[in-house]
């Protein structure tokens, strides 16, 4: 069958998809533009897609035939699931694979913006580095301190196991509240969402995008946490109002704060780029060379299923009407 692949995958990986397989890719790492993605898509069986990729019924209406879309990444809201189900094409991520390693960087930005670590870096190598004094340079403390995690499902789940080796207190939010038993387990709290905002020290953000979390740290929110509070969003972009968050930041009502994503992203709000207490990093929570492969091989797994005909293993709208 024919296969269009819009990015970059591992060889190994690629080679396991082309035994069988007619195969189209953009063999590139930037993103394939939208006529080069139309036209790719023409009269193929399989797509092979990523994050960046906006997968609407233009770019269904180019493959009749499609079998299945297979995304090569966790979130899936640049599909058209509708579309896709109505023309019943199974749609397929890749959850669970990069938990540890968004969880490990969730901890690296906490770290970086307690402790300042870019803007010292910075500089240092800029040789400003003169003196050592008493009250220079100074951070936040982060163990003992409180953390805030909201959003609490797996990626959620592992910040708080490594919370515990900075002996913090945890607190978290969730639509759905665990048992007092798991509670205890992870030593966590629950708290309502704004309670939570106001005690954190710390409050890192790990909730799927949705109508219902489209900016749901705003003005109101930013303004409920502490002066001295900081924010780390590893999750999506749009979860927070980033023109909000750099007046926050501009005028010192947070303190500080750490994003891998962004609202409108690869581009940035007018003057994030230019705030010394935020720490800015090109969305790579999953990017470790062994989970970048997992996902791959995941993604690859579930676009052959879909070319056999089979249910794929991560199959987002299936039952349903396909």
């Amino acid at each position: 069958m024919k296969v269009f692949i819009t990015a970059r995958i591992p060889e190994e990986v690629l080679a396991g998809i082309t035994l069988d397989h007619a195969v189209e890719i953009h063999d590139e790492d930037q993103p394939i533009d939208r006529a080069r993605m139309l036209k790719g898509v023409e009269n193929k069986d399989g797509l092979l897609c990523t994050i960046t990729d906006r997968i609407d019924k233009e770019v269904l209406e180019r493959a009749p035939g499609l079998k299945v879309i297979a995304n090569n990444g966790v979130g899936f809201d640049h599909i058209d699931i509708g579309a896709a189900t109505a023309r019943r094409i199974p749609v397929t991520n890749t959850p669970g694979v990069l938990t540890d390693e968004t969880a490990d960087l969730t901890f690296a930005l906490i770290l970086a913006c307690a402790r300042r670590i870019v803007e010292g870096d910075r500089m240092t190598r800029e040789g400003e580095f003169k003196y050592w004094a008493p009250l220079h340079f100074l951070g936040l403390k982060v163990t003992g301190k409180t953390l805030g995690i909201v959003g609490f499902g797996r990626i959620g789940q592992a910040v708080a196991r490594r919370a515990r080796g900075f002996d913090m207190k945890v607190l978290y939010h969730s639509r759905t509240r665990l048992d007092l038993s798991q509670e205890k387990h992870l030593n966590v709290s629950y708290m309502p969402f704004d309670e939570l905002l106001r005690e954190a020290d710390f409050v890192t953000l790990h909730v799927p995008l949705s109508s219902s979390t489209r900016r749901l740290i705003g003005s109101r929110e930013l303004e409920i946490m502490k002066p001295s509070g900081c924010l780390i969003n590893t999750a999506r972009g749009p979860v927070v109002d980033e023109k909000a968050l750099v007046e926050a930041l501009r005028h010192e009502r947070i303190r500080c704060a750490g994003l891998d994503v962004y609202e409108n992203e690869p581009e940035l709000s007018t003057g994030l780029a230019n705030l010394k207490n935020a720490v800015l990093l090109p969305h790579i929570g999953s990017a470790t060379i062994e989970t970048r492969t997992k996902m791959a091989l995941m993604a690859a797994e579930n676009l052959l299923a879909g070319l056999r005909g089979e249910r794929p293993p991560n199959c987002v709208n299936w039952p349903g009407s396909l």
